[in-house]
């Protein structure tokens, strides 16, 4: 039977004017639905065309309210995780649904504890056989190559990026996990495949994609023997060792100076984090939906990279912190499908009720939630 007394708060992300991410009007009305008593922040939707009346006039059992308001309901559902301070506003029990990203961001951990919030990490979903039940990966690859492929065309030298008469393109991906797998169909359709409908009718070749596992990039001698032949260098792992990175930037040096270097993994710089976390490929900047093309005179590299980094090697970067997000509607319609039986399932369990002993979605669930990461750093230590 589900609970019909929990409250849920959807506030806006206001994190950069590029975010414009927010629950359309079908997910918020299954939401209602499955019982939940909404709480939308005031302006809600705004951002991708959609007005308050919009949701009123399609979701029951919903109410408009300020920040403050909304984050003091019994769960917060936001995509991306609102900042620190934002935190002080939740009651204490409550909890925060939102990619918080557990493993790579400790303090994060601790201040949710700190603040006595429960939280499920959406990225930490995962079924029993690993497999994350709320992700757009697809959308991570082929919007992430397609801004690459823009980019190169531009500096691709002589003959030029559309001169049939060029070399097949080179593409380098670190790692061959999720991301990577959907980084092989993207990488070969240049990430848009009205252009290689294009490139095919006019005989242009083609890409050649080279995956390097992840064991392969401790062998220098390889690497600079597959670097020195790179277009395109995308970042795709998910490192058991995040103080380290895959690539140092000394080794940018190898590259061609036309090169472009594709973030998919984008895991921030943390240094006073213990242990600290770093990028894949060291030097580079990070990017978000308001900036994500840097070239290597851009002066924002600076004000991105750590001084204690180094960085001088350079080549033009492609980074986001979240590449489905330049598309936003369709991006919140994919993520609204995925999570429709979750929170259903949620709203029928509760946080305190969730358990490795219910069904698939509840098991998926639970495995997102804080308690259980402590519980598997606790086994893991």
């Amino acid at each position: 039977m589900e609970n019909n007394e929990l409250s849920i708060g959807l506030p806006q992300m206001h994190l950069e004017p590029g975010e414009r991410r927010v629950f359309l009007t079908k997910f918020v009305a299954w939401l209602a639905d499955f019982g939940f008593k909404i709480y939308l922040e005031e302006g809600y939707g705004s951002s991708v065309g959609l007005s308050v009346q919009d949701y009123l006039d399609e979701v029951e059992n919903v109410r408009i309210a300020s920040q403050e308001e909304v984050y003091q309901q019994d769960f917060v559902l936001v995509l991306r995780f609102p900042g620190d301070e934002l935190l002080g506003l939740m009651k204490p029990g409550s909890c925060l649904i939102s990619m918080l990203h557990f493993p790579t961001r400790p303090q994060r951990v601790l201040l949710l504890k700190s603040f006595r919030i429960n939280a499920i990490s959406l990225d930490t979903i995962k079924d029993d056989n690993g497999r994350r039940l709320v992700e757009n990966l697809a959308a991570v690859a082929w919007n992430g190559l397609k801004i690459s492929f823009q980019a190169l065309s531009e500096n691709y030298p002589q003959p030029g990026f559309e001169n049939p008469g060029r070399n097949p393109l080179q593409v380098t991906l670190l790692g061959a996990g999720a991301v990577g797998k959907q980084v092989i169909q993207a990488a070969v359709s240049y990430g848009d495949k009205d252009l290689r409908e294009k490139f095919v009718e006019e005989k242009i070749p083609g890409v050649m994609v080279t995956v390097v596992d992840y064991d392969l990039t401790n062998h220098r001698r390889f690497m600079q023997q597959i670097l020195s032949k790179t277009d395109i260098l995308v970042d795709a792992t998910q490192r058991p060792d995040p103080s380290k990175p895959v690539i140092p930037n000394h080794w940018l040096a190898w590259l061609p100076e036309h090169a472009i270097i594709t973030d998919l993994a984008v895991d921030p710089y943390l240094l006073e984090s213990v242990p600290p976390v770093v990028r894949g490929i060291e030097g580079i900047p990070q990017g978000n939906l308001d900036k994500y093309l840097f070239s290597p005179a851009d002066p924002e590299w600076d004000l991105t990279v750590p001084t204690s980094i180094p960085s001088e090697h350079r080549r033009t970067v492609v980074s986001c912190y979240s590449w489905p997000g330049i598309f936003p509607k369709a991006c919140m319609k994919h993520y609204g499908q995925q999570l429709r039986p979750l929170m259903k399932r949620l709203s029928a369990r509760g946080y305190e009720g969730l358990s490795l002993q219910g069904d698939h979605f509840e098991r998926a669930l639970y495995r997102g939630t804080l308690r259980y990461w402590q519980t598997y750093q606790e086994q893991t230590v």
